[in-house]
Parts: C-alpha cells; sequence; structure tokens
C-alpha cells in the first residue's frame, strides 16, 4: 500500500503521516503543484500511489484542482494500455471544509473515493478506510 500525503499545514501532515505510515510507506506533498509531480513521477515507473490523502485548501493550486488532474492523469494512462482501463487512485478529501458544494465538487465532479473532515479524528479515518478496502 503506497500512500501520498498532500497537506499544506504541517502539523497536519505529520499527523496523517504518523497515521497512514501504519498501513504502509508515505510520501508527502505540501502543495498542489508538488503533489502533481510526485504523483506523476510514481506513475511513471510503474508504482503509482494506492491511496492518496488530499486537503482541499492548498497553496498554489486547490486539491479539488488536484484531484481532476490526478483523474486526468489516470485517464491517459488507461488510453496508453489501449483503453483497457486502469485502476483509480483511492483519493480522500480531508478539509475543514465540509459545507455541501465542496463535498459535490469533491465527489461528483472530482471523483473522490472519500471524504474526512479536519481534525483529523484516527478512528474515524481508519472506519473510513476500511469501507474502502484500505487499512492495517
Amino acid at each position: 500500500m503506497k500512500i501520498l500525503v498532500v497537506e499544506d499545514d504541517a502539523t497536519s501532515r505529520e499527523v496523517l503521516f504518523s497515521i497512514l505510515s501504519e498501513i504502509g510507506p508515505c510520501d508527502v506533498a505540501a502543495d498542489g503543484e508538488e503533489a502533481l509531480r510526485v504523483f506523476g513521477a510514481a506513475m511513471d515507473t510503474g508504482q503509482p500511489y494506492d491511496l492518496v490523502c488530499l486537503d482541499i485548501l492548498l497553496p498554489r493550486m486547490d486539491g479539488q484542482e488536484v484531484l481532476r488532474r490526478i483523474r486526468g492523469l489516470e485517464a491517459q494512462a488507461s488510453e496508453g494500455l489501449g483503453g483497457l482501463g486502469g485502476v483509480e487512485t483511492k483519493v480522500v478529501m480531508i478539509s475543514a471544509l465540509s459545507d455541501p458544494k465542496n463535498v459535490v465538487e469533491a465527489f461528483y465532479r472530482g471523483g473522490a473515493t472519500a471524504y474526512v473532515p479536519k481534525p483529523i479524528d484516527r478512528d474515524h479515518l481508519f472506519q473510513v478506510l476500511g469501507k474502502l478496502g484500505v487499512g492495517a
């Protein structure tokens, strides 16, 4: 289980890294542009991420746009396989923004797999991950 944590707040990033390291190796990115570089590089080496925990409010490129671009990279990779379809990375949006507009955009426009509100509760995060078939 290869995991990417995308979070600009250092404390939240450390908390997520600590929790998710129990499941598998984690990489971190502090903004949206860095997240796309890291995600794309992993795909290019044939070792894509299984899970991305993605904050919505990020500098340089917000999480909603990062999610759309991740799904675009996956679609391009699928086309390169002759349209056979690839496996989508599970993307859990993590944010203090739990208003309906952001939730709808994350799921229906962006292709999020799940949504977890801040502050991060370890047990709740593992419950959500368990429903996705991810966990320790």
